[in-house]
Formats: C-alpha cells, structure tokens, sequence
C-alpha cells in the first residue's frame, strides 16, 4: 500500500474493537500464559487444545493472527496451517520444540508466515505478533498513512517509522483529526470542537497541552516534525 493512498479511509468508522488472537497449543501451561499476556497486551485471546478443535475456533471466529504448536493431537500443526491457508489469508505463528533447519522449512512451506522455537522469551513472541499484525493490516488496506506515520483506526495503534507508538484515547482522536486533513491548516476552535467537544468547560490551555504530548511521542527520537504550529490560527500536520 503507498503512502497517503488512503488517508481518508474509514475516517468515520473509528471504534476500539480489539485485534483478535487464536492459540492453539495442547500445553496447558502455554495456553495460559499466553493468553494472559496477550491479553494484558490489549488483544482478545481465544484458546484451543487440540487440532481440529483448533481448525473449526479460527473458521467461526475469523481472528487477525493464529498462533499455532506443531504437536497437536487429533491433526498436527502442519495439516492445520495448509487447511487454513487454503480458506483464509489470517497470518500464522508456528511454534514447536523443533529447531532443526528441516522442520522450520517445514513449517514454512506448510504456509506459517513465521516461526517461533520453544522455549521462547515472552518479549520476542510479543515482538513477532505485532509485527505480523502490522504486515496484516497494510496487506488488507486498512492502515492510515502520511509521511512516515501509520495509523490503524480500529485497533488505536500508532507507528512513527518502525516505531510503535502508544497514545491516549485523547492524544489518538486529536491525531487523527489532524490526519484527516492533512497539509490544512486547522483552527484552535475545530480542533477543541472535534475532540474536547462545544461545550468543553476545562483548562482554556488543553489543546496546547496535548499537542505536547503528541509532538514528545511522535518526534522523541529526533524525528522530523510533523504538527506544526501557525501562530494566531491553529496547527497543521505537514511534512
């Protein structure tokens, strides 16, 4: 997908729905820790045991990322990972205990689009998930983009190059009403309007404050601007 393609994309569609994750794995203790570390990461986590049991979950529920063992009883991995590449383009996850260059290539051809050798840290897996989902989003042309900035308006994420970045509810809505008129210039009173509402009683310095925090988190690695300031009028989010 190029960049600035879809700017304007679902602009009026913004909901905080969750990515929604399917494990598959017979190891009880696996199953549990990843779904509470995915869940605490902000996905909607779903768990299966067993092979077919795992095959029929992610048919039904259609999520955004299958993590999927290899040992499996009822229909290993393998078998699994054809039949779902066969319906559905859901990226997969492979995880097993095998780390031989056989069984990853293995796993690859069966259609994984990565693979993970237990025992894995934590931190990697998290790691890998995003950057599938990331792959996903562009793929499927939901992904909001301007310059090196990416937004995915359904899920609240944000990237700054290959950097993830993590808004508020507040700093994300006044980010994207920025997004939605790129190079225009936008006036203190449509921005206070469009976010904090008509009626908005608060600190008189709000919008100031949080178009502070945004330039901290957009630009705090010595990126280039992105929203400026012009003075007596309001901001403007250009290269």
């Amino acid at each position: 997908m190029q960049k600035g393609k879809k700017i304007l994309t679902k602009m009026g569609e913004v909901n905080m729905s969750k990515m929604k994750i399917v494990v598959i794995d017979d190891d009880r203790k696996i199953r549990a820790m990843l779904e509470r570390s995915l869940s605490y990461a902000g996905y909607e986590v779903l768990t299966a045991e067993k092979g077919i049991e795992g095959w029929e979950l992610v048919k039904k529920e259609k999520p955004h990322l299958v993590i999927l063992d290899i040992m499996l009883p009822e229909m290993d991995g393998y078998e699994v990972c054809k039949y779902l590449k066969d319906s559905m383009e859901t990226p997969i996850l492979m995880l097993t205990a095998k780390d031989d260059i056989k069984d990853r290539v293995k796993g690859l051809d069966s259609g994984a689009d990565d693979y993970l050798v237990k025992p894995f840290a934590l931190e990697e897996l998290l790691a890998r998930v995003r950057a599938l989902l990331r792959r996903f989003i562009k793929e499927t042309g939901v992904l909001l983009e301007y310059a090196d900035l990416q937004v995915d308006p359904d899920t609240y994420q944000v990237w700054r190059g290959d950097r993830e970045i993590v808004l508020t509810v507040r700093e994300f809505d006044l980010l994207l009403l920025l997004l939605k008129h790129p190079r225009q210039v936008m006036s203190r009173e449509k921005l206070m309007d469009g976010v904090w509402g008509f009626d908005y009683e608060g600190e008189s310095n709000v919008l100031e404050v949080y178009i502070g925090y945004l330039r901290n988190k957009l630009e705090g690695t010595g990126k280039k601007r992105l929203i400026h300031t012009v003075r007596g009028v309001g901001y403007v989010l250009k290269e």
